[in-house]
């Protein structure tokens, strides 16, 4: 099979194209084939050198749509659609940028779908930060006021479509003013230019402030993104967009205002359903839903890939076919 290795951290040059022995599933465990994965501003991260603990060589990866190709236990049928995500997919063990992956049956999801594998490629990883970051951090209710910072992210994005079904007046930030009209098609009622200070330009709309802060930039802006929230309202972390894992110094009583809550969402640690992911996949089927994928590449495309998502280019998911 062909893998895109990463033998040392460094540049998306680093990512060789390699041949490998297709892996052999253990107790416990389930071969598939993967079809396709999205790009995640984490892969990024590792390949960097930035993630601790992550051993090298390393097929790097940590969500896939595809097919089980072989289930030692028999649950599984051949050719059923799965999708895999996190528990150590791409860090642990090597994960999806290959034409196959070993993967625990535990972070596997059976599927139903006639969605073509691009779209359904940018769905798993996204759509359980974004359920998850909303429902079980955020708890949103019809009527709130969101601001979600980091909005032309491919979570970002779907939250705001997500938040907007869901009754919420969601307020979207962006560093490029060129990428505005994106936002406001999107769902966004308002949106903000992110200069890095956005406190008083939420309460220029919203006096008291929002409800709810869904933070996607990460540790950079946390702090401000705490300031824009009314008293008794809540602030989730879910992103790294800046690529930074911790805050230097940090002073809870004076980084956190008074009555304002912070949380964060981790899709490693908590996880929906296999029905409320197979909803989600026919509110997209039926258009209810529409998905943002920005480019699309091939396994052999990977290099270009990582170097689309760090130049930010795009507006949504990036999705590679294998």
């Amino acid at each position: 099979m062909k893998a895109a290795v990463l033998y040392r951290p460094g540049s998306a040059d680093e990512l060789i194209l390699d041949e490998r022995p297709i892996p052999a599933p253990a107790d416990g465990q389930v071969l598939v084939r993967v079809r396709a994965f999205g790009l995640n501003r984490s892969e990024l991260m590792t390949r960097k050198g930035l993630s601790p603990d992550v051993r090298f060589p390393r097929v790097l990866g940590i969500e896939c749509v595809g097919e089980v190709e072989n289930d030692p236990s028999g649950q599984y049928a051949k050719g059923q659609r799965v999708m895999a995500m996190m528990g150590g997919m791409g860090r642990d063990f090597d994960g999806s940028y290959a034409e196959y992956t070993v993967v625990p049956k535990a972070i596997t999801y059976p599927f139903n779908s006639t969605l073509p594998w691009e779209i359904l490629g940018a769905i798993p990883e996204m759509f359980q930060t974004v359920y998850g970051s909303l429902h079980l951090a955020l708890g949103i209710k019809s009527g709130e006021t969101l601001l979600i910072r980091g909005g032309t992210s491919s979570v970002g994005m779907l939250a705001t479509q997500l938040a907007k079904n869901a009754g919420l007046t969601v307020i979207a930030t962006t560093r490029n003013p060129q990428k505005e009209k994106a936002l406001l098609d999107n769902g966004a009622s308002h949106v903000l230019i992110d200069d890095g200070h956005l406190a008083d330009k939420v309460r220029a709309l919203f006096p008291e402030g929002v409800d709810k802060t869904l933070e996607l930039v990460g540790t950079s802006t946390l702090g401000d993104s705490l300031h824009c929230i009314k008293p008794g309202g809540t602030g989730c972390m879910t992103g790294m967009l800046a690529e930074s894992w911790s805050i230097a110094d940090f002073a809870p009583m004076e980084f956190i205002p008074a009555t304002v809550r912070l949380t964060i969402f981790d899709s490693g640690q908590i996880r929906s359903s296999v029905p409320v992911c197979q909803e989600f996949i026919r509110e997209v089927e039926t258009g209810q839903v529409k998905l943002a994928v920005s480019q699309v590449f091939r396994l052999d495309q990977i290099v270009d890939a990582h170097r689309f998502m760090k130049q930010n280019q795009g507006t949504g998911k990036i999705v590679v076919l294998t």
